[in-house]
């Protein structure tokens, strides 16, 4: 027994695999055991960047007891984003040496030993400072001192969205560097994800918190990972690795990565799962007219399904382009299924002021969570009598049956002048009213950046000629600002990335109207179609075969045939 936890004590792999086993959990995969490793024999300062989901924390948290399992007087400090999330682990901690044997020796003899969630001792000489501390990074650091602080996941959306924000941010990890105690042993460890191109764990690499790097795929661009590349994953791609193989196909297989790429945006997914914070311009500009399908949209009617292809046989080039170079527009490649009514037509409204914005409005509609864009309209006049009642005669062209109205201009006012106009007309319109409360930028690109990428926008043909021919009284210098195109192709994370928005504005909170129903596949609403045709067929043949007969004679479908049964609404007999 004491060779073996002697063999825990020298290995914190070993302890890492011992502890997972009490757990009931799998073997640590290849990446955890590398950040095991890094953990153990890293540098003073380090820092870990390792891909969204590789249990990152789990891993800490064993290392917190492996370092209280080699030495009891060491003083620790957990640092994480929010209060909570650092309580969680504490309990975390308290619950493994509570129910794990080998580690029961931890638990503290002392009534008058510290045992909470906020601070904790394990068997140790009585000290001021607890064993284990956990704070929120915005907590009171000062007055404490520890020997090993881990700060874990610090960097969050709520915190590091603004240059504001990320400044504050790096200044209380400064703060932090005053807490660790003047030992030759004494260590501080950052472990998370970037969430934005201007991540606070690049100012981090520059202060000297050596940076390991495992990103979920074989990097395409190593340049972008010189020096930072985990050691483990480097030795990989000596022995024969190729650029976007799994790193830790254990944790996620490709078609998962794949399928978490498609659902975030590749913007999001480099940075959260590749761990690049030096976007391209490609990855710097998410959307792309390229991903969008261009045809013309039927007002009442679409087909189960849109096939999108960017072959040069599709390239539409009539069409005016004002995109990033080489992005065109594409038709699609084909219309699957039979063609049926919208499930749900609305109209997306961006008040604006009497400025230089526009007031703008997109008509939307959805079928089997595919976005058809009919029309899209704008005015310099704010929110008139006119601009209004004309957004109304839209809303009656495409059946509209949801007005949506972005409340953050006007408190509300735009919608209670709509209801006004809406009442005299006598339009069966229910009104909605959402509020932004993400910065403009990332809002955007987070709710389209998806959808473009799975090719589930489609726009009508008339929109893209429009669009272009717009403001015509405008400078030509300034006319591209205000197309909806320009807008889409240069959008980006930064602070003011497009001087006027409000086209692109109004179609993102249209489409985020929709992003519950986008859960829709296409493909599987044609096979429970097929499967009830089936049921439909199989249910009524015996009944009268000479009527079957006729019906497949026809090529009727469900509908059709449900018709000459009498059974559809309003439905009548037919000789068929």
């Amino acid at each position: 027994m004491t060779d073996v936890l002697t063999a825990l004590q020298d290995d914190f792999k070993l302890f890492l695999q011992a502890l997972w086993s009490q757990l009931d959990l799998p073997e640590p995969t290849k990446a955890q055991y590398a950040i095991a490793e890094y953990l153990q024999s890293g540098p003073k300062r380090l820092q870990i960047q390792a891909f969204r989901g590789v249990g990152k924390s789990w891993i800490t948290g064993a290392f917190v007891l492996w370092t209280l399992f080699n030495n009891p007087e060491k003083k620790i400090m957990i640092i994480s984003a929010s209060k909570e999330r650092a309580d969680n682990m504490s309990i975390f901690l308290q619950k493994l040496i509570i129910e794990t044997p080998w580690l029961s020796h931890l638990q503290p003899k002392s009534d008058d030993a510290r045992w909470s969630r906020i601070s904790f001792d394990v068997n140790c000489s009585p000290s001021q400072a607890p064993s284990v501390k956990s704070v929120g990074i915005t907590g009171q650091l000062t007055g404490s001192r520890a020997d090993l602080m881990i700060l874990d996941d610090i960097e969050v959306p709520g915190n590091s969205m603004t240059e504001m924000m990320r400044g504050k941010l790096l200044q209380l990890c400064t703060e932090a560097e005053s807490i660790l105690t003047p030992k030759d042993d004494s260590r501080i460890m950052y472990l998370g994800t970037p969430q934005t191109t201007f991540t606070v764990y690049k100012k981090l690499a520059e202060r000297n918190y050596r940076p390991f790097v495992w990103p979920a795929r074989v990097p395409r661009k190593m340049a972008n990972y010189e020096g930072i590349i985990a050691p483990q994953l480097q030795a990989d791609i000596d022995n024969g690795a190729v650029p976007w193989d799994v790193t830790d196909p254990d944790r996620f297989s490709s078609d998962d990565l794949l399928e978490r790429e498609a659902s975030m945006g590749r913007s999001n997914f480099m940075l959260q799962f590749m761990l690049d914070t030096s976007l391209s311009d490609a990855e710097k500009f998410p959307l792309k007219n390229a991903d969008l399908v261009v045809t013309s949209v039927n007002p009442t009617s679409a087909p189960e399904s849109v096939v999108w292809c960017s072959d040069p046989a599709n390239c539409i080039k009539e069409l005016p382009t004002v995109g990033l170079p080489g992005d065109y527009f594409y038709s699609p490649m084909q219309l699957q299924g039979e063609w049926g009514p919208y499930q749900e037509t609305i109209c997306s409204v961006d008040p604006s002021g009497r400025g230089s914005d526009e007031t703008t409005a997109a008509y939307l509609s959805q079928r089997n969570g595919v976005l058809y864009l009919h029309e899209m309209r704008a005015y310099k006049d704010g929110y008139s009598d006119t601009t209004l009642l004309d957004i109304l005669k839209g809303c009656r062209k495409y059946n509209v049956t949801t007005l949506l109205i972005e409340s953050n201009f006007g408190d509300g006012i735009v919608a209670e002048l709509f209801k006004k106009h809406i009442a005299q007309t006598k339009q069966p319109l229910n009104v909605e009213e959402t509020r932004a409360n993400v910065r403009k930028e990332d809002r955007i690109i987070d709710t389209l950046e998806p959808v473009l990428n799975q090719h589930r926008l489609v726009v009508d043909k008339s929109v893209i000629e429009w669009d272009y021919a717009s403001n015509p009284d405008t400078a030509p210098e300034k006319r591209l600002e205000y197309m909806l195109f320009y807008q889409m192709s240069r959008m980006c994370r930064e602070k003011g990335a497009v001087r006027h928005d409000d086209r692109i504005d109004a179609l993102a909170q249209g489409v985020q109207y929709f992003i519950d129903a986008l859960s829709i596949s296409a493909q599987q609403e044609i096979i429970t179609r097929r499967q009830k045709d089936w049921q439909d067929i199989i249910a009524h043949w015996e009944d009268d075969i000479d009527c079957f007969a006729n019906h497949m004679v026809f090529n009727m479908d469900m509908d059709q045939r449900r018709q000459s049964r009498g059974e559809a609404q309003n439905g009548v007999e037919t000789w068929v």
